[in-house]
């Protein structure tokens, strides 16, 4: 009877971790900036992103000048920043969205 009390109550612990908002699935998107009265996008739009796999290995460079580079953008007028993680960060992946000319 203990291991049955046990085994649910690892069934419902286990539960209530994977309903609690962004434990399974998140995708966020947020600004880099607070001054949000003169905000000028420009034309260009630039990418870098970083990854995490297993809480084990990371690579990639999601730097604003990598961004940059990668958007052919010479001004950066504005940054935007992307976190995406399944499974409480099992895969992550953080991108960097910079705007410019």
């Amino acid at each position: 009877m203990r291991t049955l009390k046990h085994i649910v109550f690892c069934i419902l612990a286990t539960a209530l971790v994977l309903i609690s908002p962004g434990c399974a699935y998140m995708h966020v998107q947020r600004p880099l900036g607070t001054n949000f009265d003169n905000t000028q996008l420009g034309t260009k739009e630039g990418r870098s992103n970083a990854y995490s796999l297993l809480w084990l290995v990371a690579w990639g460079d999601a730097g604003t000048k990598t961004a940059a580079k990668q958007g052919d953008i010479k001004v950066i007028r504005y940054a935007d920043t992307e976190v995406k993680s399944v499974l409480l960060g099992l895969y992550s992946r953080v991108t960097t969205v910079v705007y410019g000319d």
